[in-house]
């Protein structure tokens, strides 16, 4: 029995999708595969009693009691704290213990019990969970049960007082939701709004107190909840009114004034201010400060907050300020103050230096700028007087610069020569402005000038010329090699593109041989290439820049092919062939070292790869012949006896010194015998010869039967269109003197005018067998006029009679054999 499934239980239990579990315990590792699973979700509120009824599974699961207990249902739960139990004789859940959801998930929402109910035979599981809802069994708690704080009489409006707030552990509508103070007449309570979380509430002035109506003000703060039914915390506030200061303090003058020269010593007294107040205590104690207003010469200016004494804080200027006014406020305890101006004059001494103020500067300037152009214009003032304030300009020497002087403080810097930027890319001018004062001050204005690129210099190669080797054999794309090219210029200018100029390799233009990358300067093989048919080309490739106009140069690049052991030595003699058995006779009576034949054999490579050895692979007698491994001779190793056989085959190995070496093999048939029929006898029984000679027999057998055949068909065809035209011949000669001479009149032959040679013309039509070449024609008379007339349009019809006579006419002619 196996299913799923997913009910929608009571008591708030909502339905949820079917999921897999993560963790199961290992006993049941085994009952994988007849698990069934549901899911089921309750809903319950928080601190129930212990027994009250959470479900029941019976019906949310499609179960009967007698399951339950037959498949010993248990509750098994990850967690070693059960809040739920398995009433087995009811098939309901029932609160097992006290459920707190703050206890049990603190602030998380929502808070759910999960866990499994487990039936054995088959087995079932069936995930369950329980959620358990907040109820408001928690009230807003103060940290504190009452504060106590002092605020003066004189507080402004929107004076404000933090204090903590309260807390709630529920969560949703039952946690804190509002405050509400009593009284409301002077104070209100406000809730930061920027806050998410607010940890504390303000208490905030609503209208001025006066301590002489009411010393202290008793406040009661509440905190409200959102549950139902709804919940309060308090606490106490004590505001203790504290009285205001009645006399304000007096300054002994309303303006002070001193005067200091612009050098004054950092920390020397300028002059000292006094206040009185008619207060007592506290009151009576009087601090000076600079106003708000003067704060921006607190730089400069400070003031002992006690005695009220002046001081120098910074450097003065009097370039930058000839007189200063500084507002003093004298401040009681109580909060009153009184203002007074203090006036400080600054007398001038020679202490400034020259000012360059840089008015236009052009950077970068062309290197083919004319001399006397222009490249930055600049004031130079000096702000002390007389001698002090006269200023001389200069820049360093050696430069292709000077400095010329249009109007009064206003200077300009020129070129004095020609620029090359390849030289020298960029100048630091100095420009010194020195004034006549003793000592003398001078101010340095360092100005950087760069100098842009023209396009003044052709790419150049790095080498004249270019040599590489590839390998033949290569695959298309791989590269040869990379040349480079250097521009002194910058930019655009320096930018370089490889080109391969269109020059004929070998009848054919050279980009089907390479191709080149016109970023990079890579030469790539465009082709696959053979030693044998190319050894080497050139060609030329050009590197031009990115200017305008461009400038380009070539450099010359020889490609040598590498050989590779790619062929095989091919054996020229002896020459093999299956036609017919080739032999090289040996006496009996030959000696030792008998030159029997020698192995011929080239190899198309070159180099090492084309050197050859010769070697013996296999032989009838090894011990009677050698082959020389240079020359490829054969030759015999002794003397030749009657015990030696005729037949002698030699398996002869050429092999070139390539790496790896490639191979060939030549069979070479010797005889030896002192005569040919002996030769011939013992030859023919060679097994591969005898089977090549049969073979060849049959096919000219068959040629032979085949030709016969067509030469037979053709004799009796040719015969039968012979005899076929010699019956058509007979028929056409019997029915030949039956045949009628028709004659035929053009109607336009008449001679009407008898201006002709003939009186009349006459044309006939005559009929004749193929045997007519023998015959003769004779006319019985000449043609007259009374065989027919004409008439002037040259056409006439013959009557029957005319007929009959023409007839008898041609009765006449006779054809004969």
């Amino acid at each position: 029995m196996s299913f799923l499934c997913c009910f929608s239980a009571h008591r708030g239990a909502s339905s949820s999708r079917i999921s897999s579990w993560l963790m199961q315990p290992l006993v049941l590792c085994v009952f994988v595969m007849a698990v069934a699973r549901a899911q089921v979700r309750y809903s319950i509120p928080e601190e129930m009693t212990k027994g009250s009824l959470v479900g029941n599974i019976v019906q949310d699961l499609g179960l009967d009691v007698r399951r339950l207990k037959s498949g010993r249902a248990r509750i098994f739960t990850e967690d070693s704290r059960e809040y739920i139990a398995l009433n087995v004789d009811k098939g309901t859940l029932v609160v097992k213990e006290r459920i707190d959801r703050e206890e049990l998930c603190a602030q998380v929402s929502p808070c759910s019990l999960h866990f499994q109910i487990i039936l054995e035979n088959p087995m079932e599981l069936h995930r369950i969970d329980v959620e358990i809802l907040d109820i408001n069994d928690h009230a807003p708690v103060f940290k504190k049960k009452e504060i106590t704080f002092q605020m003066s009489e004189s507080a402004l409006s929107g004076a404000r007082y933090s204090i903590d707030s309260a807390n709630d552990p529920d969560v949703g509508l039952n946690t804190l939701q509002t405050y509400k103070l009593i009284p409301s007449d002077h104070f209100i309570v406000k809730i930061p709004a920027h806050l998410d979380d607010t940890k504390y509430v303000e208490i905030i002035l609503q209208k001025p107190l006066d301590r002489e109506s009411m010393e202290e003000h008793k406040l009661i703060l509440t905190a409200f909840d959102g549950g139902n039914p709804q919940k309060t915390g308090t606490v106490k506030i004590n505001v203790i009114v504290l009285d205001a200061n009645d006399n304000a303090p007096a300054f002994s003058q309303s303006v002070y004034k001193a005067s200091i020269p612009e050098n004054f010593s950092k920390g020397s007294s300028v002059l000292k201010v006094s206040a009185a107040d008619g207060d007592t205590g506290s009151n009576g104690e009087v601090t000076y400060s600079l106003s708000q207003s003067s704060e921006s010469f607190s730089g400069l200016f400070n003031i002992d907050s006690n005695t009220g004494d002046i001081t120098v804080n910074g450097y003065l200027d009097y370039e930058k300020s000839k007189k200063y006014e500084l507002y003093v406020e004298a401040t009681d305890k109580g909060g009153l103050r009184d203002t007074s101006k203090v006036q400080i004059e600054i007398t001038d001494i020679n202490d400034n230096p020259p000012i360059i103020s840089v008015i236009s500067f052009s950077s970068p300037v062309p290197e083919n700028s004319a001399p006397e152009t222009a490249v930055a214009m600049f004031n130079v003032k000096d702000l002390d007087s007389g001698k002090n304030g006269m200023v001389k300009c200069s820049i360093p020497p050696n430069l292709p610069f000077k400095i010329k002087s249009s109007t009064p403080n206003f200077y300009s810097l020129v070129t004095d020569d020609m620029l090359d930027r390849e030289m020298l890319s960029k100048y630091n001018i100095t420009v010194t402005a020195t004034d006549e004062g003793s000592p003398s001050f001078s101010t340095n204005k360092t100005l950087t000038l760069k100098i842009s690129d023209v396009n003044d210099n052709a790419p150049v190669f790095e080498r004249q010329s270019y040599t590489a080797f590839i390998m033949e054999n290569n695959s298309p794309g791989v590269s040869v090699l990379s040349v480079k090219a250097h521009d002194r210029d910058s930019g655009n200018n320096a930018r370089i593109s490889y080109f391969l100029e269109d020059v004929v390799v070998n009848g054919v233009s050279a980009s089907t041989f390479i191709s080149v990358n016109a970023e990079s300067g890579e030469i790539l093989a465009a082709r696959s290439f053979d030693y044998e048919q190319t050894k080497d080309f050139s060609i030329r490739v050009k590197a031009q820049d990115g200017g305008s106009p461009p400038l380009s140069s070539n450099v010359s690049v020889k490609i040598l092919i590498q050989d590779q052991n790619d062929n095989a030595p091919q054996v020229l003699y002896p020459v093999q062939s299956g036609a017919s058995v080739v032999a090289e006779i040996v006496p009996r009576s030959a000696d030792v070292g008998y030159l029997v034949t020698k192995v011929v054999a080239v190899d198309v490579d070159s180099g090492q790869n084309a050197w050859l050895s010769y070697k013996l692979h296999k032989a009838t007698d090894r011990a009677l012949f050698e082959v020389g491994a240079q020359n490829g001779e054969i030759r015999t190793v002794r003397q030749v006896t009657d015990k030696d056989a005729v037949k002698q085959r030699l398996t002869v190995v050429v092999e070139d010194n390539g790496q790896p070496s490639r191979s060939a093999t030549v069979n070479v048939n010797v005889a030896v015998a002192d005569s040919f029929p002996e030769v011939l006898s013992e030859f023919t029984d060679f097994t591969h010869d005898k089977e090549y000679n049969d073979n060849l027999t049959f096919y000219l057998v068959l040629a032979l039967a085949v030709v016969s055949f067509l030469f037979i068909v053709s004799i009796i065809a040719i015969l039968s269109v012979k005899c076929y035209r010699w019956r058509r011949e007979r028929m056409f000669y019997k029915s030949g003197a039956n045949l009628p001479v028709i004659p035929y009149y053009p109607p336009l032959y008449a001679d009407v005018g008898g201006t002709g040679t003939l009186q009349h013309v006459y044309n006939y039509e005559v009929c004749r067998t193929t045997d007519s070449r023998k015959s003769d024609v004779k006319y019985g008379r000449p043609c007259s006029e009374s065989i027919i007339s004409l008439d002037t349009s040259g056409t006439q019809t013959l009557t029957h009679a005319q007929r009959a006579n023409l007839n008898n006419d041609f009765d006449q002619v006779r054809l004969s054999d």
